[in-house]
């Protein structure tokens, strides 16, 4: 990404000779080098209280080792209208700023955030107004210095054990990719309190096991005879290893959690951090909220959580299930197959002590190489370097928008309100345009989509808060909806968009996915937090400004394609079919389809400049053309559905909302239903298809297809009035379950650990098979009964 972040001065940077990889000592002769500019990569941040102000303390990657900024007396501010008569402080100051209606604003400043905070508080109870006064000062920093992910720092340093020095340096925005330095680790104890067997740790292909306990000589293998040294130890080794990034599965609401814990148990500081500095997890106050992780000066990166972050999907996201999906490997010790994971580890810890060391390595092994599969720290390091929203942070998207937003604003001289002081507004905006299927199964159907309908709405109609509060100083403003109207030319996010547009093409171009993804998902988001309560600049008209707009789009490039005596089958948020008719060949339709985005494309652009005078950067494309696709009809009856489809486009089956895609059904309706597409689609034969595996199905073929996967919102005690079959075989199981795997027998549901009677048979008949079936039999005049040569109860 280096051509979007760098916004200010492109200084070349020099640096020393790089240290060795374990940078403790830093060799003698450097300090002729510490007046030279030096660029480095923000990695972990924090504000401290000092009697005289603020401590900002920034941890950041250089190719001459880790870097500590430190930035002393610091104060932190928020705004109020100058027009307030309370409070009248020694902190007050005028400002030249306004607020986004033009009133003019004075700042407070504070020492102590916490002060800040309560003052802010009390203000908001009297009925004054405040301004950004929820912006931490560490993020405030950065974004006043235009600073995202990489940055300059000038100024005198001091060479440490470990590190170098800065204190109150100049820095300047700067675009460089870090080389970090990760360590996977993975801790294996007797369950989530009890004791401490082992902590694996893993660094490229370097192991290490930390055995709490005796065993045989083993590469890489250290024994301890008490927790407590094994603990010690273990901080002592990441420290020597000095890693940039921390990684693991589940890795702080479990491991960083359970070692901090156990530290405590035993009076040892946690000093996991650089520099020896503390360690803290913060456990989530309110149900659903992540456990979170402060380790000065190294990242701590969950792959689960950033792997979603990066909108991966997968049906479980246990560590086995995604390796096997990503790598085809998983664990030494196959969780399918173990009724007692603990147990099972402890008679490995006790009576196998090698294959117990592997086990503990092999999660380590699998977090390391799925990340390196999926490219998950490059999609990390390329979203700070576009929104400054640390790397280990699992939803960023209202703080990315905060951190590009704010400083623009800044610089045309406006405020933004404080997160959650808005309006409120009872009017909301609807979502994307879903048209209602035309049921059938059809040849040679064209996928027509706009690329990034939404940015590119946002990007042509000059969709933006500060646009939309100005707009009254313009002569000709554009409108919106529900009464909203744009500035044509004072505004910030069309030329964001139009920069990460810019951005995205030449990450294109040099193949680079990571980049490329992320800022997808970054312009993506752009509708999601201007239509949230939790976005500071929250206006319902706003988010019915872009998707209404929506829906103009798609009914205008309808209304233009049956105007060529083509049939739209379906239409949704961005998406058009169109049949093109039964006998086209599939380059004859693909070329059709080229032909007319170009032809859309085309209309749009002079439809937008002839009524709007805008110029048009709504785009459509041909995504593909399916030789068959299925449109379904609403299950019992004969309109088409939403959201449902099933097609087959240059030899791939792509399925969308139906049975073989939804985790809530069996793997025999999956496969079942996939098959089935499959067999219609090819012009195979179905209906022996069918008879068989409804054959197999009784004769007990099939038992390993029949579990469902639930997972539970609450407690299973906790449900009351209805009680759910997921939920009667959890409570079967005793305890706190929150994801239960069951079968439905002739006793009813029981989870699979303590399945006691036969499958019911009828049940997957009737629940799984028959409605998988009859998505797509009647649209080919067939019927499961029939072809099953089973009799379906009514009950």
């Amino acid at each position: 990404m280096p051509e979007f972040a760098t916004e200010g001065e492109p200084s070349q940077v020099q640096s020393c000779q790089a240290p060795p990889t374990v940078a403790t000592p830093y060799p003698s002769g450097y300090d002729a080098c510490m007046e030279v500019p030096r660029g480095a990569f923000v990695l972990t941040r924090e504000a401290r209280p000092q009697h005289q102000g603020l401590q900002l303390i920034y941890w950041a990657w250089s190719d001459a080792g880790p870097l500590r900024l430190c930035f002393t007396r610091r104060s932190a501010g928020f705004y109020i209208p100058a027009t307030a008569e309370q409070p009248q402080l020694p902190t007050r100051q005028p400002t030249s700023l306004k607020t986004l209606t033009g009133e003019p604003v004075d700042e407070l400043r504070f020492n102590d955030w916490t002060r800040l905070r309560a003052e802010a508080d009390r203000l908001q109870r009297l009925g004054v107004p405040t301004y950004e006064a929820d912006v931490k000062p560490v993020d405030r920093l950065l974004m006043e210095h235009r600073i995202t992910g990489g940055c300059i720092v000038r100024g005198p340093a001091q060479p440490q054990r470990g590190h170098i020095a800065y204190t109150n340096p100049r820095l300047h925005p700067h675009t460089l990719t870090p080389t970090l330095r990760v360590a996977s680790f993975d801790v294996e104890s007797v369950g989530t309190d009890g004791p401490l067997l082992s902590v694996a740790i893993v660094i490229g292909e370097q192991e290490w096991a930390l055995v709490h306990g005796s065993g045989p000589e083993l590469p890489g293998v250290t024994y301890y005879e008490s927790e407590a040294t094994t603990l010690r130890s273990f901080l002592a080794r990441i420290a020597e290893l000095d890693p940039d990034v921390l990684i693991g599965w589940n890795v702080v609401a479990f491991d960083l959690t359970y070692l901090e814990q156990r530290c405590k148990r035993h009076g040892i500081p946690f000093r996991l951090g650089r520099a020896q500095e503390i360690a803290r997890v913060f456990q989530p106050s309110r149900r659903g909220a992540p456990t979170m992780a402060q380790v000065p000066g190294r990242v701590v990166l969950d792959g689960i959580a950033t792997l979603r972050a990066a909108t991966w999907s997968f049906e479980r996201w246990s560590l086995d299930h995604v390796a096997h999906q990503l790598l085809g490997r998983g664990k030494t010790l196959d969780p399918q197959q173990i009724e007692d994971r603990v147990g099972a580890i402890l008679r490995l810890y006790h009576e196998d002590m090698p294959r117990f060391v592997q086990y503990n390595l092999q999660d380590c092994r699998l977090v390391r190489d799925i990340f390196e599969r999926t490219h998950i720290l490059d999609f990390a390091i390329e979203r700070q370097q576009l929104t400054g929203v640390t790397m280990d942070r699992r939803a960023g998207a209202v703080a990315a928008f905060d951190h590009l937003y704010l400083p623009r604003l800044h610089r045309r001289g406006r405020v933004a309100p404080t997160t959650g002081t808005a309006p409120s507004s009872a009017t909301a905006s609807p979502g994307g345009y879903v048209m209602t299927a035309r049921p059938g199964l059809f040849r040679n159907v064209l996928l027509l989509d706009f690329k990034s309908l939404y940015p590119s709405i946002i990007r042509t109609f000059l969709v933006d808060p500060l646009g939309m509060a100005l707009a009254d100083e313009e002569s000709d403003p554009l409108a919106g909806f529900d009464g909203a109207r744009f500035h044509r030319t004072e505004h910030i996010l069309p030329a964001l968009i139009d920069r990460l547009w810019t951005a995205r093409d030449q990450a294109k171009r040099r193949q680079d996915a990571a980049a490329q993804r992320a800022i997808k998902i970054l312009m993506n988001s752009f509708y999601g937090v201007l239509g949230t309560p939790a976005c500071r600049f929250f206006d319902p008209r706003l988010a019915s400004s872009i998707t209404r707009r929506g829906h103009e789009v798609l009914h205008m490039a309808r209304a233009h394609i049956e105007q060529q005596n083509l049939a739209v089958l379906y239409g949704d948020t961005d998406s058009l079919f169109v049949h093109v008719g039964e006998g086209p060949d599939q380059a004859t339709c693909l070329a059709r389809g080229q032909a007319l985005a170009t032809d859309l494309n085309t209309y749009l652009a002079a439809h937008l400049r002839d009524t709007l005078n805008l110029v048009s950067h709504l785009e459509l494309e041909l995504e593909c053309c399916f030789s068959h696709l299925l449109l379904p009809t609403i299950r019992g009856g004969e309109q088409g559905s939403k959201k449902r489809y099933a097609g087959l486009a240059a030899g791939e089956l792509i399925i969308k909302g139906l049975e073989a895609v939804r985790t809530d059904w069996t793997p025999l309706a999956r496969n079942f239903q996939r098959e089935l597409l499959r067999r219609v689609f090819q012009g195979e034969p179905y209906g022996t298809y069918i008879r068989e595996i409804t054959d197999q199905l009784f004769a007990g073929h099939l038992d390993a297809q029949l579990i469902y996967r639930k997972r539970l919102g609450q407690s299973p005690q906790a449900y009351r009035r209805q009680v759910p079959p997921h939920v009667a075989a959890a409570r079967k199981l005793g305890g706190e379950v929150r994801v239960v795997e069951y079968v439905m027998t002739t006793r009813g549901p029981e989870p699979i650990q303590r399945q006691g009677a036969p499958p019911d048979y009828d049940h997957y008949l009737h629940k799984q098979l028959a409605p998988a079936a009859q998505t797509i039999l009647p649209l080919l005049g067939d019927d499961f009964v029939t072809l099953s040569a089973r009799q379906l109860s009514l009950f």
